[in-house]
């Protein structure tokens, strides 16, 4: 139990309620619960003396049902059988395992905060000291701004019937407690650069510092020292002229404002309302923050609205905003592909087929999308949502022309292979030339694997036995037949049966 005489004498001695009650690991209601009679008698801290045998006679007087000196000695007592026990944990385990342990294996009903006491007093060498916590000092208007994703739950969308995760981003100036939010279902890091945008357009202004979590649309690798942070975010920050300063990881009081904010958004916006389209919930959101939001009187404020400390001692200290607003842009860094091509979001772009193998760093907007070596321009392609876009002019010459597949790289190609090449080739694009196109290059195709010889060779005798088709050149080549004499057709026998030669049949032919 606690010792009302101690709280009473620390509190008199001047200490923060607060302070009193971290120190003897009670509860802040606690302490303000048996300072208040004190508080009623018109006692103040650093009035005239009072000892210690007069603060009980207080105690008494003020909480009768607290016998004896003030001391529950119940808690103390059941605590004290257990004191070898005790000794022999204290600065080996935390006193939180020792409460626990006792708790578990000895049954002990005493709450962890009296072992805490009993500890600090009758250990007072192997209690833990006392942490000292330094809170930021307070900014002055326009300095600082606080970043963060908050879950606000699951929403119907009724134009798919199905229930999506819904995230607020908000920011918060902590000077005059102003707040944006804007609702999103996507955290990529474009969302991320664009509601800063959106942001810093409410607010009419930019703060001098932001203080985001350590998300990795924002920061690619935290440090105390020396975080880096997302190229596309470092330019955001540079065009505002903002200093991006991460909170440390898992130290949420780095960013205490925006981390109290979260579950007033979640109830008061969110919790209970229903919108057509994420359009509609974002409009919602902006009027939120002006008309509900800004309406607020945080005891900060000293009975002023948010709105009216915002508008009258902050917007004028935060930075201008450029005349035009930033474009938000996603940096990555893919590696060029054996195909000359490089993926960038939903998309796979050419790039010159020399840097094959080699890592590009990529910078797309919602206009252009720009390749990157070593820091200098290398291909630069205006941005396409998904799918596939290719410069031919990013490809080997042969490979190029054989993936356009025009009717002229193939006649080209023929003639080189030779003159049986070109006519079969030419005769095969004289009618509905794209339907056949893909003949065209399956003959092209026959002499990488055979060669040219074996190829134009297979195209005179297909031409000779009148059927000028890839189905008879490949045949030709796979029976090896290309240089034996021409046969007539036999009556009864397709072309591309006979053309494998009389041994194929295993008869005498009649």
């Amino acid at each position: 139990m606690v010792d009302v005489t101690e709280i009473l004498q620390h509190w008199y001695a001047g200490r923060p309620k607060v302070e009193v009650a971290r120190s003897l690991g009670v509860d802040a209601k606690t302490v303000r619960r048996y300072v208040a009679p004190a508080e009623a008698a018109g006692m103040a801290p650093g009035g005239r003396p009072v000892t210690e045998e007069q603060w009980r006679a207080l105690a008494r007087q003020w909480f009768p049902q607290i016998a004896g000196t003030g001391v529950r000695q119940v808690s103390w007592r059941e605590i004290a059988v257990h004191h070898d026990r005790i000794a022999a944990l204290v600065g080996v385990v935390p006193v939180s395992v020792i409460h626990q342990r006792l708790a578990d294996e000895q049954g002990l009903e005493a709450s962890v905060a009296s072992v805490r006491r009993y500890v600090r007093a009758h250990f007072p060498a192997g209690a833990r000291p006392q942490e000292v916590r330094m809170a930021r000092p307070p900014g002055a208007p326009g300095e600082e701004a606080q970043v963060d994703y908050g879950y606000l739950g699951l929403w119907p969308d009724p134009s798919t019937g199905r229930r999506r995760r819904v995230w607020a981003f908000s920011m918060v100036l902590p000077y005059s407690r102003h707040l944006f939010v804007r609702p999103t279902v996507s955290m990529t890091q474009r969302a991320w650069v664009q509601a800063h945008v959106a942001a810093f357009e409410f607010l009419g202004g930019a703060p001098r510092r932001i203080v985001p979590d350590n998300l990795k649309a924002g920061v690619c690798k935290p440090d105390l020292y020396d975080p880096k942070i997302n190229r596309g975010y470092a330019e955001l920050a540079s065009y505002y002229g903002c200093l991006v300063d991460p909170a440390r990881a898992y130290h949420p009081r780095d960013k205490a404002t925006i981390e109290a904010h979260q579950r007033y958004i979640r109830s008061s916006f969110f919790a209970g309302r229903s919108w057509p389209s994420v359009t509609a919930m974002t409009a919602d959101a902006r009027a939120w923050c002006t008309q509900v939001a800004g309406q607020r009187r945080p005891r900060a404020l000293e009975g002023r609205t948010v709105a009216e400390v915002f508008a009258a001692e902050e917007a004028p200290a935060l930075r201008p905003l450029p005349e035009q607003p930033f474009e938000p842009a996603t940096w990555s860094r893919p590696k060029v592909a054996p195909d000359a091509h490089v993926v960038a979001g939903r998309t796979l772009y050419s790039v010159p087929w020399r840097l094959i193998g080699k890592r590009l760093d990529v910078r797309a907007t919602a206009a252009m999308v720009e390749f990157y070596l070593d820091g200098q321009p290398v291909k630069t392609h205006v941005f396409q949502p998904r799918g596939r876009r290719t410069d031919w002019a990013d490809l080997p010459e042969g490979k190029a022309g054989f993936f356009m597949r025009t009717p002229a790289w193939c006649q080209s190609q023929a003639g080189m292979v030779g003159p049986a090449c070109a006519t079969l080739v030419g005769e095969l694009l004289a009618v509905n030339a794209l339907f056949r196109l893909r003949q065209a290059q399956g003959v092209l195709r026959l002499g990488q694997r055979h060669g040219d010889g074996r190829l134009e060779a297979a195209c005179a005798r297909a031409i000779e036995a009148g059927d000028p088709s890839y189905r008879t050149v490949k045949v030709i080549l796979a029976a090896g037949t290309e240089h034996d004499g021409v046969q007539l057709p036999l009556h009864g026998v397709t072309a591309p049966a006979w053309l494998r030669g009389p041994d194929a049949f295993g008869g005498e032919q009649r």
